[in-house]
Order: structure tokens, then C-alpha cells, then sequence
């Protein structure tokens, strides 16, 4: 357990040398940031922790406690115009975390769908993210408004690679999407990540017997997920063998949702959602890598901050 100014301290360390290594800062005219780039990413990943209950109470709270530690902290609305404007870098910096974790030793990926709300379901009107979001349905909500989120994730919860699609997406177009991109490159998707392993695991919402033939031939990925209904049915021993090495994928989803506030989110603007979802995943993946370092289980979030 740390208290709030170690962890937010240790956040910057790892994105200052992050930056200084790998991203580059484009001379632009007019006066300087009031934050530069690692602050702005440690602020906006410190900032997705469900005890601050919104980014407006983390801001005041910020306000408080941190201006010492980022004393040219501008006002809240310049804040979040700076967090937008680093929607790369975050990213990357998320990504960097899971190379660093992980190495080369990725026996094989999981990959899952979860249900991103972002208005409710029986308001009237468009919303804010009109031709973005749908209405779709899924396990957890039932009917919803929103986003569904793709996560590839290791054995040991570290999230290598995500994207958000409408609530409609069907799971097998958006697995295609992640294996193209990571195969062919897109520099507009670099959520997807780098290809470790050409194995992923998945339930049966992603099974295609002709697109796993596919893929395999043209991609060189091999995709395990059970087969939907009787025919060619897997062995219930099997079956049971998937869901042990998927399990670890819905603790994930929970921390995202809940610890990190996924499910709270009601964006009005897409780049700042994308930007508070590559926060929410570079958190995830700083706990797993400062938990490591203490000697503690990787998820273990609950109880790694001293509140």
C-alpha cells in the first residue's frame, strides 16, 4: 500500500522518462503548455480513480493537494483541452507499460467485448455522440446506449491492446479489425497494439468457422473459441479449460468499469473519451507494474492506495 503522493510521484517518473525516450514535443507558436506532456499524462490517469467520484471532484482535489507537486495547474477547462490534445502519447505510453510487463513471453492473448454505456438507453433525442454510439444489448445491462469495448489481454491481466466500436459492432468485426491492423499497421488505430502471439482465446461470440480459416491463412492467427451451437460442439472438458484461461479478463473488465470509472463515463466529445480510455488502461497497467514491484498480486487495486 502507497499513499497518493508516492503513487502520483511514481506515475510521473515513469511518464517523464517515458517521454523523454520515446515521444517528441512539435515546436508550435504561441505561448507553451501550462503542463508538459508527462504531467499531463500523469494527471490524467491519477485522475480515473473512482474515490475522486468525477473528474470535477478529482480537479478540486487536485486543486488542494497536488498544486505543489504541478504548480502552473491550469484551470480545469484548459486541463481537459491539454488531455485531449495527448490522446497519442497516452496511448503509447499505455502500450509501452504492457511491452515492458509482459517482454516476449505471451503464450497467447484473450480477447472480450464489454458493454460501454454512455447515455441512458430511453432518453429521448440523439445525445452527444450521434453516428458513434448505437443501441445494443448485452449480459451485464441488458439494453444500452453506448460503446462496446474490445480488450486484448495476457494470462496475467495486463491489457496489450483495445478499441471501441458502436453497441451494435458484432465481436467477430472488431477482432478482425485488431488482427488487420496489428498484421498490415494503421498509424489511426494504434490502440491495437503490437501482435506477441499469434494465439487468442475468446468465447463463442467470436467464432466464425470460415473467418478463423481466414484469418489463419491470410493473418497467421490462430483464434480458439468454442462454436456456437450443436454442430462440431467442443467437449464440455474443454469448454471448461476456455472459461479457467478467460477468466482473467473479467477481472479486468471490472477494474476498468468500476475502480476506473468506465462505467460512469458520459462523453460528450469521442476524442476525450478516447482520451480517458487510454488513461484508464495506462492506470491499469501502472498498478499491475508498481504491484510487481512491491511484492504484491498484480490486480490487486482495491487496497493499493492509502486513502
Amino acid at each position: 500500500m502507497v499513499d497518493l503522493d508516492t503513487f502520483v510521484t511514481t506515475v510521473y517518473v515513469l511518464a517523464d522518462d517515458y517521454c523523454k525516450a520515446h515521444e517528441q514535443c512539435p515546436a508550435q507558436p504561441g505561448r507553451a503548455p501550462s503542463l508538459d506532456m508527462a504531467e499531463v499524462i500523469t494527471l490524467a490517469m491519477v485522475s480515473q480513480w473512482a474515490p475522486f467520484g468525477s473528474e470535477r471532484g478529482f480537479y478540486r482535489s487536485a486543486q488542494q493537494h497536488l498544486r505543489p507537486a504541478f504548480p502552473t495547474l491550469p484551470d480545469r477547462a484548459q486541463f481537459n483541452r491539454l488531455v485531449r490534445q495527448q490522446v497519442g502519447p497516452i496511448t503509447r505510453f499505455a502500450l509501452h507499460l504492457a511491452d515492458g510487463l509482459c517482454g516476449s513471453q505471451v503464450d497467447f492473448e484473450i480477447l472480450d467485448c464489454t458493454a460501454v454505456r454512455t447515455r441512458n438507453a430511453k432518453r429521448r433525442g440523439h445525445g452527444w455522440l450521434v453516428g458513434w454510439t448505437a443501441i445494443g444489448r448485452s449480459n451485464r445491462l441488458g439494453w444500452y446506449e453506448g460503446l462496446k469495448l474490445l480488450l486484448a489481454v495476457t494470462r496475467s491481466g495486463v491489457i496489450r491492446g483495445f478499441g471501441a466500436g458502436t453497441a451494435t459492432a458484432d465481436d467477430r468485426a472488431l477482432a478482425e479489425t485488431l488482427f488487420v491492423v496489428r498484421e498490415r499497421g494503421d498509424p489511426r488505430l494504434p490502440s491495437v497494439g503490437r501482435a506477441a502471439t499469434d494465439i487468442y482465446v475468446a468465447d463463442g461470440g467470436f467464432a466464425s468457422y470460415l473467418r478463423q480459416i481466414l484469418w489463419r491463412e491470410e493473418l497467421d492467427v490462430c483464434l480458439l473459441a468454442p462454436p456456437q451451437g450443436t454442430l462440431n460442439a467442443w467437449p464440455k472438458a474443454l469448454k471448461r479449460r476456455l472459461v479457467r484461461l478467460r477468466q482473467i479478463i473479467e477481472t479486468v473488465n471490472e477494474r476498468l468499469l468500476f475502480p476506473f470509472r468506465l462505467d460512469a463515463e458520459r462523453p460528450h466529445e469521442l476524442t476525450g473519451f478516447n482520451a480517458r480510455l487510454a488513461a484508464k488502461v495506462a492506470l491499469h497497467n501502472v498498478c499491475i507494474w508498481l504491484n510487481r514491484s512491491l511484492g504484491r498480486p498484480g490486480l490487486a487495486i482495491a487496497d493499493l492506495i492509502d486513502w
